[in-house]
């Protein structure tokens, strides 16, 4: 499986995982909405279970993939200051995109 992540979107995730109470945890992206074709994500911190494939980025984070959702494979994270803050999380193999 495949992911990556932008600048602005490794620092926000790293400063997420030097949280209070986010020892041990890892990034996974997640699907809050799937439409058969393409999918709704988010990012969550998380540990990792039997069904993951830790994915490493050319960012220095790794990534909680689960396995049985083919809609993970290639994700793109991206974290955009304008014209909203907030991440931007799209699939580039499927066309299309969300958070």
């Amino acid at each position: 499986m495949k992911c990556k992540i932008n600048r602005n979107a490794a620092k926000v995730l790293k400063d997420m995982l030097s949280q209070e109470g986010a020892e041990g945890k890892m990034v996974r992206v997640i699907i809050t909405q799937n439409h058969g074709d393409h999918g709704h994500y988010d990012v969550i911190l998380d540990d990792a279970t039997e069904n993951d494939e830790i994915v490493e980025t050319d960012k220095g984070i790794n990534v909680l993939l689960d396995k049985r959702e083919s809609l993970l494979d290639g994700v793109w994270i991206q974290y955009f200051h304008v014209p909203e803050e907030g991440f931007f999380i799209t699939n580039p193999s499927t066309g299309f995109l969300e958070k």
